[in-house]
């Protein structure tokens, strides 16, 4: 059976924690300082109830700093009206043009204020431990940076040949299985290797990105065994339960399933919902550039050297490693340059 390993590497600007299963990166979480605990899942809130859409069943409340969040009313909560105040807690954060959502606890009275913190990220990864060891230092650096490049790619190799596209869109997370060329195998034999070695892949895959919500997976080949392969899907994405569901594959060769969305995704963060790591994630690495040079030669002299969006979200972190390694470290803006480079001066 493979083994599951806890990281926890804490950096300048963020933290990451990584879980992998067989020495391959499964989970990935990211907490920078800038972002907001009121929005973050698990935090307990007093908001003020903006406006209610009885129609829709819901009710949007202004948590003071980024968007609403949704409230969805049910008979058994109290009375909700326009103004009031309620006490919920953030169940699921908000994702690219959609607010958190909450779950109602009872009345409140203002101002707008966070009543009790969300979990920090060592809690999160502990409650996914469960008491195993969480593994912190060098090992865990590399097992973030190993995790992050992965989370950024789109084609996933699949054991014994082919591959898995993983591609999210505004409606639903789509994903393509490629038979390759897999030694020895022929016809149907090829296509069922191939669907259940990408049903194990593409889950572990999401779980990395963080991905949630409708996900259509085209199978490869025609003639499906359904009931072989809903059982494989049950399988792989049992570790996300609960609130995972399947349809059954169809007659077009296409498996579809939900999974619950939490927290926001990995990629999410790491991209900002563009076409390759922001800005920000950016000048996160060169941090880390800077630190590990630092670190490993302690008389060295080093420059960063990045393009102008990318300096300039660096900026407020050098502080930290100039109070640390003092004014040997520099940090440039070329506005001609793409990415960045850390070099000795």
């Amino acid at each position: 059976m493979s083994t599951r390993r806890y990281f926890l590497d804490r950096g300048i600007g963020e933290s990451r924690a990584v879980v992998t299963l067989g020495g391959r990166s499964e989970r990935l979480m990211i907490v920078r300082e800038q972002e907001l605990q009121i929005q973050a899942m698990g935090a307990r809130v007093a908001a003020r109830v903006r406006a209610v859409d009885r129609g829709q069943g819901l009710a949007f409340l202004d948590l003071g700093h980024g968007p609403d969040a949704a409230l969805n009313l049910s008979p058994d909560i109290g009375p909700v009206s326009e103004g009031g105040w309620v006490d919920v807690e953030i169940r699921t954060e908000a994702r690219a043009g959609k607010g958190a959502s909450a779950r109602w606890l009872g009345p409140a009275e203002g101002p707008l204020r966070l009543l009790a913190s969300p979990p920090d990220l060592a809690e999160r990864l502990a409650q996914l431990s469960k008491g195993a060891r969480i593994e912190t230092g060098p090992a865990a650096r590399k097992a973030a940076d190993t995790a992050q490049d992965e989370a950024l790619e789109t084609i996933f190799p699949l054991p014994g040949g082919g591959g898995i596209a993983v591609e999210p869109t505004r409606a639903l997370i789509a994903v393509d299985v490629d038979v390759g060329a897999r030694a020895g195998e022929v016809g149907k034999r090829l296509a069922r290797a191939a669907n259940l070695a990408a049903l194990a892949e593409a889950a572990r895959v999401l779980r990395l990105k963080g991905l949630g919500g409708l996900v259509v997976i085209d199978l490869a080949g025609r003639g499906h065994d359904g009931a072989a392969l809903l059982g494989a899907a049950r399988a792989a994405f049992a570790p996300d339960n609960p609130g995972v569901a399947f349809g059954p594959v169809s007659r077009f060769g296409t498996l579809e399933l939900t999974i619950p969305r939490r927290a926001r995704p990995a990629l999410e963060t790491l991209t900002d919902d563009g076409p390759g790591p922001s800005a920000v994630t950016l000048a996160m690495s060169l941090i880390r550039a800077l630190e590990q040079e630092a670190t490993t030669d302690g008389g060295g002299r080093f420059e960063a050297i990045a393009a102008s969006p990318i300096a300039e979200a660096a900026a407020p972190y050098m502080t930290c490693l100039t109070d640390r390694f003092g004014a040997r470290l520099s940090l440039a803006s070329d506005a001609a340059r793409q990415g960045f480079e850390v070099r000795a001066k």
